[in-house]
């Protein structure tokens, strides 16, 4: 009883502080009462005050930061897409190369031009591989593997084309198909599909192109099962089986065989599985136990005992991109010592390709000689005019003196491919030249299909030198572009560069690789900066990707070892098609 009369006593005591009665008859309590209630209400209203401003200072705040997303997108739709921060390296002459206001009009012409052939190629050949402008309608080169579509993917993107590559990823997604009954050459799907695709997904990081780029890349693979290594060039990619062309006598050609590696070795990087590297760096491994010492190999290899055929030496069509690769390979692997054997065998080859050149007289254009056993013939293709640029990216990896060397040739090269299109009346390039003594030289095979090789090197030289020639070179190129091939539906090739006939045929690499290469040499230099990127033959960008796996290349005279080796350039680009 005593407990309960005590918590009761307790408890009522306490409710008398809520009596106002009780601080009535105490007015010091009071005031002290007030005072607390005052104070309280200050620091809430000042809490309040300050909640409110900042919720102002935010809606400030969200307001600006959508300013600047406009003022980016803005930016970007007439700079493109892919920015890039650049590097200490050796790689460019020039950290940050000026940008013009004549360039941007410019690359906003160009630009228009990718949306002309675009828009016609989605109106007239949808979901087909080439565009026919005259006729207007699609064609299947390709085997139906919507070649145009994806050799562009990543053009479109650069450009800051959204919605036109969010249309054609969604082809991508739901409508390709691998699965022809169509001999493909492995060549050309490696570098255009495969190539292209590996290159959406670096810039987009969206893995339905890594995913198809897989599916393509393992219907290829069977065509590396022979006992060298060194692939046929043809598969059904329905069946496996793998063969070469007829016109070959059997043989493997060299840049068919020796241009799969940058994207082979890209796919292994991107997705573990290093299948895809091996047999692509094995064909090197082949070629390197027979390499001579001028680093020049015969366009036809055999793919039964891994040697070289007789036949010819060119920096041209079936020879050019293996070259190519073997400096894209050193370049893809961050230069570091794992590549190194890479850098090793294109340098023989440069030293090869030296004993090639010539002048012409009266006017001393420098060019390069195809070779035939111990002759040479006075001809170069107008696809030996990537060697320009092959040859400027590859002398910052040589001492001073060597550097030099190589890069003024790489610009007097560049002034011969030049002058393929200023000595024609229609100021476009035939597809391969003669040269003549006392003539300077004379166009051989006249047509033109919209070839990117010279506009490559022009890009590449501008990049390294700084020297803005090369700009206006471009810009008088696709002027004549823009002259003699564009019609209403797109653009055509010439059937002649003398007389202006047009062809009907909307070349894929013209939109993957001649108009990407014009729009970056009116960009600044930080889109797509060469120190963060390594082009294919086909102009698809990929990521650069330090190396650091053991290579065992195998040296001249030894048995070929399993391993991972190099790679090549835009070899026969006596493509599909183009005959």
């Amino acid at each position: 009883m005593a407990r309960t009369r005590s918590s009761s006593t307790s408890w009522s005591s306490g409710w008398r502080y809520c009596n106002p009665s009780y601080y009535l008859k105490r007015p010091k309590r009071l005031a002290l009462l007030f005072i607390a209630f005052v104070c309280i209400s200050l620091v809430v209203w000042d809490r309040q005050t300050l909640v409110s401003e900042h919720e102002v200072e935010i809606s400030k705040l969200d307001e600006e930061v959508k300013e600047l997303r406009n003022l980016v997108e803005e930016y970007k739709s007439k700079h493109g897409d892919v920015f890039e921060r650049r590097k200490d390296g050796d790689s460019s002459k020039k950290s940050a190369l000026p940008v013009e206001p004549i360039d941007d009009e410019r690359r906003e012409k160009v630009k228009e031009a990718m949306l002309h052939a675009w828009n016609s190629y989605e109106k007239y050949a949808w979901g087909d591989d080439e565009l026919q402008p005259q006729t207007r309608q699609g064609v299947n080169s390709f085997g139906g593997l919507g070649a145009t579509l994806v050799d562009s993917l990543d053009t479109l993107y650069i450009m800051g084309l959204k919605e036109e590559f969010q249309r054609a990823r969604q082809w991508v997604a739901n409508t390709l198909d691998f699965n022809k009954d169509y001999e493909a050459s492995v060549f050309e799907t490696t570098i255009r599909v495969v190539g292209g695709l590996l290159s959406a997904y670096d810039l987009s990081e969206d893995k339905v192109f890594l995913e198809k780029a897989r599916d393509i890349a393992d219907r290829l693979l069977p065509a590396w099962n022979t006992p060298s290594g060194i692939p046929y060039n043809v598969i059904n990619l329905a069946r496996g089986n793998a063969h070469n062309p007829g016109w070959t006598g059997g043989n493997s050609i060299l840049a068919d065989s020796g241009t799969e590696q940058v994207e082979f070795i890209a796919l292994s990087q991107r997705t573990g599985d290093p299948k895809y590297q091996q047999k692509a760096e094995n064909v090197i491994s082949a070629l390197n136990r027979s390499f001579p010492d001028d680093g020049l190999l015969p366009i036809y290899i055999n793919p039964e005992s891994g040697t070289s055929s007789y036949s010819a030496i060119t920096f041209g069509a079936m020879g050019d991109s293996f070259y190519e690769y073997l400096l894209k390979v050193w370049v893809q692997g961050n230069k570091t010592a794992a590549v190194r054997p890479y850098r090793e065998m294109w340098e023989r080859s440069m030293k090869g390709l030296l004993s090639l050149v010539r002048k012409t007289t009266p006017s001393s254009f420098t060019y390069i000689c195809e070779k035939n056993g111990h002759s040479l013939t006075d001809k170069m293709d107008e696809l030996a005019c990537f060697a320009p640029g092959m040859l400027a990216l590859g002398s910052f990896g040589y001492g001073p003196e060597e550097s030099q060397k190589f890069l003024s040739l790489a610009e007097e090269l560049a002034w011969t491919c030049y002058n393929f299109y200023q000595s024609t009346p229609t100021k476009l390039a035939g597809e391969n030249y003669f040269f003549h003594t006392g003539q300077d030289m004379s166009v051989g095979t006249s047509w033109n299909i919209l070839r990117p090789e010279t506009v490559e090197s022009l890009f590449y030289l501008w990049r390294l030198t700084g020297n803005k020639t090369y700009k206006e070179w471009g810009w008088n190129i696709f002027q004549a572009f823009e002259k003699n091939s564009r019609i209403e539906s797109g653009y055509v090739g010439l059937k002649d560069v003398n007389s202006g006939v047009k062809d009907n045929k909307m070349q894929t690499f013209f939109l993957a690789e001649t108009l990407k290469y014009l729009y970056l040499l009116f960009s600044p230099s930080s889109v797509i900066s060469l120190d963060e990127w390594v082009f294919n033959t086909e102009a698809h960008p990929i990521r650069i990707v330090p190396r650091n796996d053991a290579m065992n290349l195998a040296k001249p005279g030894e048995q070929q070892k399993p391993t991972i080796r190099l790679r090549n350039r835009k070899a026969g680009r006596s493509r599909a098609g183009d005959h």
